[in-house]
């Protein structure tokens, strides 16, 4: 069973950053898919972006090319989402996922149902 425990969120201003830190355990991290998602009130759980597991290859959604970074450290078993140039329309829940190496490589990355576990979601607020 793997845990994982979402930290960073906040409150900002426009155009102010944060890094989001997903810590897990209980598992072999190294071989894990990892993505990040968002889910804003009343909408649908997002795709915002994955980093894969034997080359760290990542994807992104459209609307955070350029301005958001994902990244891994599998020494510290910590994935990582550096958020620049915040807009309001990124204020949301964000949430860690973790699921098996064949996530990325079969491209159903962006698809919620096909991690195998979450964190418990950190608020970002994005003031105007």
């Amino acid at each position: 069973q793997v845990r994982l425990v979402d930290s960073g969120g906040g409150l900002v201003q426009a155009g102010g950053s944060l890094r989001l830190s997903c810590g897990a355990s209980g598992g072999t991290f190294s071989t894990y898919t990892m993505g990040w998602f968002r889910q804003a009130p009343a909408k649908e759980r997002e795709f915002v972006a994955v980093v894969g597991w034997s080359d760290s290859s990542t994807k992104y959604v459209d609307s955070v090319k350029g301005r958001f970074t994902i990244s891994r450290d599998n020494a510290k078993n910590t994935v990582y989402l550096q958020m620049n140039s915040l807009k309001p329309e990124d204020t949301a829940v964000y949430y860690c996922a973790a699921g098996s190496n064949a996530i990325y490589y079969s491209g159903r990355y962006f698809l919620a149902g096909a991690y195998d576990y979450w964190g418990q979601g950190t608020q970002v607020t994005v003031s105007s």
